[in-house]
Formats: C-alpha cells, structure tokens, sequence
C-alpha cells in the first residue's frame, strides 16, 4: 500500500479499531473510469482472472476484506468492503453478476465482449492463453467511503 493510500486509510478509522484486512489497487482497465462507477453506485462487482493469483502467489480476496480504490495517478478515491467471492469460469458468469459490474450497456454481451479483450491482452503479455472455461476470481463488493 502507498503512503496516500496508508494515511487515508488511518484517517478513515481515526481511534478506531483498524480492520486488519486491507490491500489498495486500481481497476486494470480505466482505472478512473471505474472507480467512479463504483463512487456512483452503478458498479457493486469486479473480477479478475484466477490464474493471475496463483502466478503472482497474491491470496484471493476475502468476505470483510477492505480496499481503497485507487486512480491511475495511485492516488486514493474510496474504499469499499468485499461482501461476496465466488471462483468461476468464465463462461459460467451470470448476467446477474455482468450488470452488477456495472460497464458499459450493463448487458451481458457487453461484458464478455470487454473481459474477453481484456484478459487475452492481459495473458498474452505474461505468455499465457485466454479460455472461455478459465476461472475467474468473482467479488462483490460495498462503497464504504469516498475520499474527500
């Protein structure tokens, strides 16, 4: 976690008790974009591929985790709490799931035709190969705060 990311998280909490389970990311696709879809409230869900986890030995997210959005410049935007993680394939995503990502039309069409383009850019830069079958690492997610 960065410095801005670490002091908004201490101001946020203040006396509190902090939460032990925090990590501070930005979205890999317009970063700015989708943070301000989940500042909106249009976007409750993300996901990413689950080989990605395992390649770079991260542990997938956790129900109660926290996160604290960051902008392309890795600057922080707003927090959010992950409420739901399920691991599926790809093209086991339901359109449930597609709308609640929150992009686009919000159709499920929409967001295959993204997360397609997207994760074969993704893999391919790391020699790896797109499947429709691959596993995806599925959150939903909370806003719990917008950085002032």
């Amino acid at each position: 976690m960065n410095k801005a990311a670490q002091l908004y998280w201490e101001d946020y909490w203040g006396e509190q008790e902090t939460p032990q389970l925090v990590t501070a990311w930005q979205f890999g696709a317009s970063p700015d974009k989708l943070a301000q879809l989940v500042i909106e409230g249009t976007k409750t869900a993300t996901c990413s591929a689950h080989m990605l986890y395992e390649l770079e030995n991260e542990p997938i997210p956790s129900i109660n985790e926290y996160s604290i959005l960051l902008s392309s410049i890795d600057e922080p935007v707003a927090m959010i709490k992950t409420t739901e993680v399920t691991v599926v394939p790809m093209n086991e995503v339901t359109e449930d799931f597609a709308r609640a990502e929150g992009e686009g039309d919000r159709s499920y069409t929409y967001w295959w035709n993204v997360h397609e383009e997207f994760f074969k850019n993704e893999l391919s830069a790391i020699g790896k190969e797109f499947s429709e079958d691959m596993l995806l690492v599925c959150e939903r997610f909370e806003l719990i705060d917008v950085k002032k």
